[in-house]
């Protein structure tokens, strides 16, 4: 399965020719036998160099690509290119944030996304599926209902779901897509799920948060996760919060495939300026990463005399109130809001800083934190989720409770009071630590593993 789709006409899809009368893609007779469930991949022997060297038709499809805190998503869509995967992009809609990134200019120009297209397009792809499949079309309905009456975003918001389902249905047939995989198990998750029930290829999931674990059940998770063919934790932690929600008998078709960092951030490692006092943190401007009490903890410890500068690598909906907020505890000459920023401007601002920040409320394990231990910047974090995995305290960073001003403080002094070989010896030691569980090499093979044996075993039964 090693991914050559030039010749499109070698792929015969999972479903139904549209003019067919029956398009429901049921489950093999092995994930029939095994509730969702098929021999996980370690447990399988390992495909060989001949059936490894016939590619899978393969989509990713996401809410929102490319975006700036979505970099983990254009990694692994190039490290699969360059293992010789072709991989058909596709997303909801485009990111109404800015894009700066180059990298990200240009996946967006190779992205189809669905709400972009003209409404007649839609609607179109609505009527086709339709006609040309009613009985499927009815049990999707029934399948938008029922997430529809789990869900507090009500059932247009999932009638829209439908109409996206039937699009990718459309482009699937169009561009012979054998399988879907899906980052997030949200609305992309629906579209997906609705898709394959009109008959539409297989799909499988990565699952972040922390969005789906503060509402797996009005996102209709375990429905999503029985459905699907596999699904990919990021950490320990993820795959254990996926676990909460299924059966014992599909645990086996849960699987960790961590993010990764590129080469170019090893190789741009530098050793601290020892005349640095800034602390960078990088990521949304949005309540989940506790900017709020890092500004708080900053104005504490420069109340007590400690030189520190401050540097909000990102942009958000909160910015207008962190801004007034940064006014009312008088650090405007000590904290400054980027904006969005691209990749090298991330690896540079990391690298002008004694250490990374990130007070995070929820998380899923922050791809940033990889970022500045692959750069060797040891990091300060919060006792939530992923993260534990890898931060671990006194060697590599510290770790605080999530929304402890007092202890948050405590642990800044403690980076800016460091001696600059103290904090490189630490960043060291996380920089080993990435590059042991967070490296393509190692992660995308996992990846292309699953795909050759979960959606090539189904195909070959169907």
């Amino acid at each position: 399965m090693r991914r050559n789709t030039n010749n499109p006409a070698r792929y015969t899809p999972p479903f139904e020719p549209a003019g067919s009368q029956v398009a429901v893609h049921e489950p093999s007779a092995a994930l029939i036998r095994d509730r969702g469930v098929v021999q996980s991949p370690d447990q399988a022997e390992r495909p060989s160099a001949e059936r490894r060297s016939q590619h899978v038709a393969l989509a990713y499809l996401t809410t929102e690509y490319p975006k700036a805190s979505h970099t983990f998503i254009r990694r692994e869509i190039l490290g699969l290119e360059r293992s010789g995967q072709t991989v058909l992009r596709l997303a909801i809609r485009a990111s109404e944030e800015s894009i700066v990134d180059p990298a990200d200019v240009a996946e967006h120009a190779r992205t189809t996304h669905f709400l972009s297209e003209p409404r007649l397009t839609l609607l179109y792809s609505s009527l086709v599926a339709l006609l040309s499949r009613p009985i499927a079309f009815v049990r999707a309905v029934a399948m938008t209902l029922r997430m529809a009456r789990r869900s507090d975003r009500g059932f247009v918001r999932h009638a829209a779901y439908l109409v996206e389902a039937t699009h990718l249905l459309r482009i699937s047939q169009r561009e012979r897509i054998r399988h879907v995989h899906v980052h997030f198990g949200t609305n992309a998750a629906a579209v997906a799920r609705l898709a394959q029930r009109l008959g539409g290829p297989t799909y499988s999931l990565t699952i972040h948060g922390p969005d789906e674990f503060d509402a797996p059940q009005s996102l209709s998770l375990p429905a999503k996760i029985a459905d699907a063919l596999f699904v990919v934790a990021i950490s320990d932690y993820g795959a254990a919060q996926i676990r909460r929600w299924v059966p014992y008998e599909q645990w086996r078709k849960i699987h960790i495939v961590h993010c990764t960092v590129d080469d170019s951030f090893f190789d741009s490692a530098q050793p601290i300026d020892p005349t640095s006092r800034t602390l960078v943190c990088v990521g949304r401007l949005t309540a989940q990463k506790g900017q709020f009490v890092l500004l708080d903890a900053l104005a504490q410890i420069v109340q007590e005399g400690t030189d520190a500068q401050l540097v909000l690598a990102g942009d958000g909906e909160l910015r207008p109130q962190i801004e007034r907020r940064i006014i009312e505890l008088e650090l405007q000459d000590r904290v400054e809001i980027t904006g969005w920023i691209d990749e090298s401007e991330v690896r540079r601002r990391l690298l002008e800083a004694r250490a990374l920040i990130l007070p995070s409320f929820a998380e899923g394990l922050p791809v940033v934190i990889m970022e500045a231990f692959a750069l060797g910047r040891a990091v300060v974090s919060t006792t939530i989720a992923g993260i534990p995995e890898l931060v671990a305290p006194k060697e590599n960073g510290w770790l605080v409770p999530a929304g402890n001003v007092a202890e948050l403080a405590s642990a800044m002094r403690t980076v800016l009071e460091a001696s600059a070989a103290q904090l490189d010896h630490m960043g060291r030691i996380g920089q080993e630590r990435v590059r042991q569980s967070h490296r393509s090499a190692t992660e995308l093979p996992k990846l292309l593993d699953l795909f050759d044996h979960y959606v090539r075993s189904t195909s070959d039964e169907v």
